[in-house]
């Protein structure tokens, strides 16, 4: 870890003012900063620690809406409970995220941001093409954790399962930064490799998100994992059913990866155990496993299914 500038700026204005800087990095509860750091994966000049701003972790309850803070803990989103009413699958893809101890210190700015967990992104003797090269070593490597769809140019998957949430739920971000304020809806947020392969999100220099706001609407979030205890996703699923149905993929695609067919099959209609399963089919229609993470396809499908009776009350 090489040496650098630590800043603890007064307010968020600050903030924005140092982290625009060249060479400057922001750091939340600082999960996933550390690691980076101690990857090699992120050598700033300067780290502009968040932490200690007021102001940014809040709870609302607005009307037909949510809002919250980007400091707001993950341990609060699982635990606090207007956000269990509002917006139960956040809650649970919260609740679901790593340990407790991670979680009372991972926020939900954070998370959604995260960079991803890839082993040969992670890895300093692998020059990928996330970090400027010219391979995505994971298309012909150690790829049962990557990617099923959306997988040509680079098979990572999104990290984020309150960002799968988030996205059924059709949340949108509010971003400020040294050029303003600019809300940017949460299926404009992240960035695919084919726009750029080096890019998870929309975040420009000195740009934070600085409120998530989210619709009250019933919606379901599933977890699928290894140990059914603290470990990184096989499958995920997060469904919003109703008149504008949402069916989202986790740990699927490089973005939480939306399931247009299965949402075409339930919308509108009443969510039932033969309607799940065909939508459940529907969801994973057009995916291209690698050759170590074909499994994948089925434990997709059954979360989504999952997602589908848990939404319409039938679970």
């Amino acid at each position: 870890m090489k040496a650098f500038t630590w800043v603890e700026p007064e307010d968020l204005q600050s903030a924005i003012a140092a982290g625009a800087q060249r060479g400057a990095l922001f750091k939340a509860g600082g999960v996933d900063v550390g690691d980076r750091l101690k990857e090699h994966i992120d050598e700033p000049a300067t780290l502009v620690n968040l932490r200690r701003l007021q102001g940014l972790d809040f709870v609302d309850v607005d009307g037909g809406a949510l809002r919250l803070g980007p400091l707001v803990t993950l341990a609060t989103i699982a635990d606090d409970a207007r956000i269990r009413k509002a917006a139960p699958a956040l809650a649970d893809a919260a609740a679901a995220a790593a340990t407790p101890q991670i979680r009372n210190v991972a926020t939900l700015g954070g998370n959604i941001a995260q960079r991803p967990r890839c082993w040969y992104f992670r890895k300093e003797d692998f020059h990928c093409r996330r970090k400027g090269g010219t391979t995505c070593f994971a298309i012909d490597g150690q790829n049962e954790m990557h990617a099923v769809f959306d997988n040509d140019l680079c098979a990572i998957v999104h990290p984020s399962g309150t960002a799968t949430a988030l996205t059924a739920l059709g949340a949108s971000l509010l971003l400020r930064g040294p050029g303003g304020e600019r809300t940017v809806a949460i299926d404009d947020f992240f960035v695919r490799p084919e726009r750029d392969v080096m890019r998870e999100n929309v975040l420009q220099p000195g740009e934070l998100i600085v409120e998530v706001r989210v619709p009250i609407r019933q919606a379901a979030y599933v977890k699928l994992m290894e140990k059914q205890s603290f470990d990184w996703p096989l499958a995920e699923a997060a469904v919003a059913p109703g008149a504008e149905p949402r069916v989202v993929l986790g740990a699927a695609a490089p973005v939480p990866w939306r399931a247009p067919k299965a949402e075409a099959l339930i919308k509108g209609r009443k969510i039932d155990e033969q309607l799940a399963v065909q939508a459940a089919k529907a969801a994973i229609e057009g995916a291209r496993p690698l050759q170590r993470n074909e499994y994948k396809i089925a434990l997709l499908q059954t979360a989504v299914k999952r997602a589908l009776l848990a939404a319409g009350g039938v679970a």
